[in-house]
């Protein structure tokens, strides 16, 4: 495990941070929605990799690396980009995602060299009608500072903020249809609590079309018929809440970002789980989000409230 490297300073991020990056407010703490890149902003690039690892080590996942970029953030076609928050009173970038439009990658032909391909395998019915329309996200995070836990007033709209982000990239991208990606459980969850989370996630988001599937899919640890048979007939909120409470007699709680994607519409897919065996052992799921299906009431925080 490699020590993280030293904060970037705030002086080359104000320089690479400018209004050519700028894209919106966030509806919540003022703060400021921006899009990098490495080629263009490679300064703001390291500091997302530092970050990125300080967060996810401390959820129990990381590269193990000084900090967190790969191949896919370093390319030099720009096809990965980085949308972050940034909180212009502290100077500090408080989280963000990775995203790629499905569109650039399939005119290039390199769909095989994408963060989610080397998990998952792709039907050809999903290259040829759906990762087109598609963005693809990954590696969300938001950094200590600015979690819950850190006590920051600021942190209870964090996530908020992120979702400003998406919502922008949606106006801005109008051909966009889906969200596409994967969501995260780190090694040191509750297994019966993971177990129950996949469980629900394929009782209620099955994989009906067989778009995809990963490449070494994952079993459960445990039997869990009799969760199943619990919520079998059960309207989604109140086997929602049956969840909740199956997890808290656990000890343990629904990750929120996770939570946050189960509560956007009743159309999402579920794929699978697959080890990422380059990121700490963390077993990632996949998933599809379709835009038009989104609850209004997303739509309008989020989306609606974006003018160009």
């Amino acid at each position: 495990m490699k020590q993280i490297i030293e904060p970037i300073s705030i002086q080359k991020l104000e320089r690479e941070l400018n209004d050519n990056t700028f894209i919106r407010k966030t509806n919540y703490s003022n703060h400021h929605i921006h899009i990098v890149d490495f080629k263009n902003q490679p300064n703001t690039t390291l500091e997302i990799g530092r970050l990125r690892e300080l967060s996810f080590r401390k959820s129990g996942g990381g590269t193990g690396k000084s900090f967190d970029l790969d191949e896919y953030d370093q390319r030099d076609e720009a096809y990965y980009k980085q949308l972050i928050v940034w909180d212009p009173d502290e100077k500090q970038i408080i989280g963000g995602y990775r995203f790629l439009l499905g569109s650039d990658i399939i005119d290039s032909k390199k769909y095989n060299h994408t963060a989610t391909n080397h998990l998952f395998n792709f039907s050809t019915q999903f290259l040829k009608n759906i990762f087109p329309h598609t963005i693809e996200l990954g590696r969300s995070f938001v950094q200590p500072a600015y979690q819950p836990s850190s006590g920051n007033r600021k942190s209870i709209f964090s996530l908020d903020n992120l979702w400003d982000g998406l919502g922008a990239l949606v106006v801005d991208y109008p051909k966009i249809k889906y969200f596409f990606g994967k969501v995260t459980m780190y090694p040191d969850y509750n297994k019966m609590g993971r177990d129950l989370i996949l469980g629900f996630l394929s009782y209620f988001f099955p994989n009906k079309e067989n778009w995809i599937e990963p490449k070494n899919p994952l079993k459960g640890h445990h039997d869990i018929s009799f969760f199943i048979k619990k919520i079998e007939n059960l309207e989604y909120k109140l086997a929602y809440k049956e969840l909740i409470k199956s997890l808290r007699d656990l000890e343990c709680s629904l990750p929120p970002l996770i939570a946050a994607y189960m509560n956007l519409s009743l159309t999402m897919r579920s794929f699978g789980t697959a080890l990422n065996t380059n990121f700490g052992q963390v077993e990632e799921t996949g998933i599809l989000i379709s835009i038009e299906d989104i609850y209004s009431e997303k739509k309008d925080r989020h989306i609606n409230t974006y003018i160009k």
